[in-house]
């Protein structure tokens, strides 16, 4: 496990490759990836996980309620106002888990998936509306292992455009050319947004998907599995 921790009432982990590949779509047989899933909630103590069928979009799913489909649903970030755990994929893009307080009522969980598109077009303030929409205040926020700005090489033209939409993402890369810095604009956006972002993971080196092989990244090696970030509620456990 990359990170692990529980603030007032809620697990939040990031997973690394000791748990292995936890993608159904990046050829691994499937049974294989259930049953790496299946370890994990035995080791976390979970109910089933929730996951969604990430496409680099800003869908935010609410499983409140809800029984497990089929087939999980097309989306980039999930919400949960009844302690649902959720889950979110990734191999270089950013996974953020966010946790809202509610008085006298389960805290509001959340998970996103930001890429470069999906956090220019907006899938951290639809997930952060979605938290506040179930009555949540006092939102926090991690962000877990990603690629860093100094490794995250991009066209000028890229970078030109994403700087228009969000001011303060592009960075220089380790190789004196543009870059995106998604952690650093991920921060930046969350606190305009009233949230406070956990200090874990601010050295973005030390957590860069490409720079630490015991992390997948899609950038160093094409093929690779997926990191997950997970929240749960805890409340209640200790007792069952």
């Amino acid at each position: 496990m990359w990170f692990q921790t529980e603030w007032d009432g809620v697990g939040i982990a990031f997973t690394d490759a000791t748990e292995g590949n936890l993608a159904a779509h990046t050829g691994d047989e499937p049974e294989a990836v259930t049953r790496r899933r299946r370890a994990l909630e035995t080791e976390l103590g979970l109910a089933p996980v929730r996951w969604v069928r990430q496409v680099h979009g800003t869908v935010v799913h609410d499983v409140t309620g809800t029984h497990v489909p089929r087939t999980a649903p097309e989306a980039d970030a999930a919400v949960s106002a009844d302690g649902t755990p959720l889950g979110i994929l990734t191999a270089d893009c950013l996974p953020v888990v966010l946790v809202g307080e509610r008085p006298r009522a389960e805290p509001v969980l959340a998970v996103a998936h930001a890429g470069r598109k999906g956090l220019l077009e907006g899938v951290l303030q639809r997930t952060v509306a979605a938290v506040r929409g179930h009555g949540a205040t006092g939102i926090r926020a991690w962000i877990g292992p990603a690629v860093c700005g100094r490794c995250y090489e991009v066209p000028p033209e890229m970078a030109a455009q994403a700087q228009r939409v969000l001011p303060g993402i592009v960075s220089t890369t380790d190789r004196g050319t543009p870059g995106l810095d998604l952690p650093g604009a991920a921060r930046t956006l969350l606190g305009s947004l009233d949230v406070a972002v956990a200090p874990e993971g601010a050295d973005r080196t030390a957590w860069c998907t490409l720079e630490h092989t015991e992390l997948y990244s899609y950038r160093r090696d094409r093929t690779t599995g997926r990191l997950a970030g997970l929240v749960w509620s805890t409340a209640g456990k200790d007792d069952a």
